[in-house]
């Protein structure tokens, strides 16, 4: 070897080198599999100086090794997905042998996979395969096809091999997150069928849930105490399942953005009488005493009327809950500063100890015992107020000096400039 002919050697090696450096970074820096595989053969393809490339993915679910991405040919498209078989071809010895096989004279090895040539009319003459290893396993194979200048050097199978290596990491790295990806949108499907089955159940019962709610109320005005006794139970049971249709409907609140919200500037005063006279009829059927306290100065705030309606009923749902049959409830609008009013929901009710208070909002929590509890409920009420309240820029919190002493829930939200 001349002096020019080394140096001519050894600038290419750097070259090649500098390349696989630059070819590592732009496979790193996208988690797409198509212009991943694209990169690497036109890559792989120039540095060892060849017509075409393949790439061939391990399938472990089936077992099976098939094409990924070809440029071989005008049809290379055809190829993807078909199957190579392991036993007795030359992508197969490179994959169950985990090395690398060159070889110079394809149309002479019986382990050339001739059914390719012939469905794309192409003449591989040579063939060089390396394994692509990730964590020490074969995930698949990365061929060279037909040396422009003959044979296959060792040189060849070593910067082949690198590549293969930082494709292979790579490619996993894509395959996981095409695989997260998938499990994710099936989730997002699952989810949506849980809703959209909830909503249908939902409506379906609230018309014969109304009838049976309608004929119990008038019964409840007969003469006859005894009818009137079970025509009260009947009401009774009905507004614990209405409440539970009512939280069903309402789950998919529990992660509201601020993003889907539809803001108003409305009066404090108007829509606390709303919602107080939107719950009126069950504080009734318990014999509850419910009022509300004007605003001392009007205030305005900018909300979605119907979704923190929401959070307020739910708030005034649960003090009827936890208040005993004749009991007392007040709302009042008390304007703390000039960015912040609080809504205060106060009942005389069974009270909240200590240790629950942090609790009582989070989702499905329940601070009776679930075998032994008088009051119905799947525990989500106050965690979509919450939620609702949140996405609003407000807050919610509850107060209680105890058992049998009655609650206070607060709920803090910004005034409309």
């Amino acid at each position: 070897m001349t002096p020019d002919t080394h140096t001519e050697d050894l600038t290419r090696k750097v070259d090649i080198l500098s390349r696989l450096a630059q070819i590592s970074t732009v496979l790193n820096s996208t988690l797409k599999l198509k212009p991943m595989l694209s990169t690497l053969m036109d890559n792989a393809a120039e540095i060892v100086e060849a017509e075409a490339a393949s790439v061939l993915l391990w399938d472990a679910k089936n077992n099976e090794l098939r094409f990924a991405a070809t440029t071989t040919g005008a049809g290379g498209q055809a190829l993807i997905g078909k199957l190579v078989p392991l036993e007795g071809s030359i992508a197969g010895t490179v994959m169950l042998e985990n090395r690398i096989v060159a070889v110079n004279n394809a149309e002479n090895d019986p382990r050339h996979y001739s059914k390719v040539d012939q469905e794309l009319e192409f003449r591989t003459r040579s063939i060089l395969g390396v394994p692509m290893r990730s964590k020490d396993r074969v995930i698949g194979v990365l061929e060279a096809v037909n040396k422009r200048a003959m044979p296959w050097k060792q040189s060849d199978g070593y910067y082949l091999s690198i590549l293969a290596a930082q494709a292979a990491v790579a490619i996993e790295g894509a395959q996981m997150v095409a695989a997260l990806q998938k499990a994710n949108d099936e989730l997002n499907q699952l989810d949506k069928l849980k809703s959209d089955f909830i909503a249908i159940a939902s409506h379906e019962l609230r018309t014969p849930l109304g009838v049976i709610l309608g004929y119990a109320s008038f019964l409840q005005d007969a003469t006859d105490p005894e009818v009137q006794n079970h025509a009260g139970k009947v009401v009774a049971s009905a507004l614990q399942l209405r409440r539970i249709i009512e939280d069903l409907t309402n789950l998919r609140y529990l992660e509201q953005h601020q993003s889907e919200l539809h803001l108003e500037r409305i009066a404090v005063d108007e829509f606390v009488r709303e919602a107080v006279q939107e719950i009126a009829q069950i504080a009734e059927a318990k014999g509850h005493r419910l009022k509300w306290e004007a605003s001392p100065e009007p205030v305005f705030i900018n909300v979605d009327r119907n979704r923190l309606l929401m959070a307020l009923i739910n708030v005034l749902n649960n003090a009827i809950r936890f208040t005993p049959e004749y009991g007392h409830i007040t709302v009042n609008i008390e304007p703390r500063t000039k960015r912040e009013v609080w809504i205060n929901v106060r009942d005389n009710g069974v009270g909240i100890a200590k240790d629950h208070l942090a609790r009582i909002f989070d989702r499905f929590v329940q601070v009776e015992d679930h075998m032994t509890r008088t009051n119905g409920g799947l525990g989500i009420g106050l965690s979509i107020a919450r939620a609702l309240v949140e996405a609003h820029g407000g807050r919610i919190w509850a107060s209680s000096a105890g058992n049998n002493q009655g609650a206070v829930f607060t709920i803090a939200l910004p005034v409309a400039e």
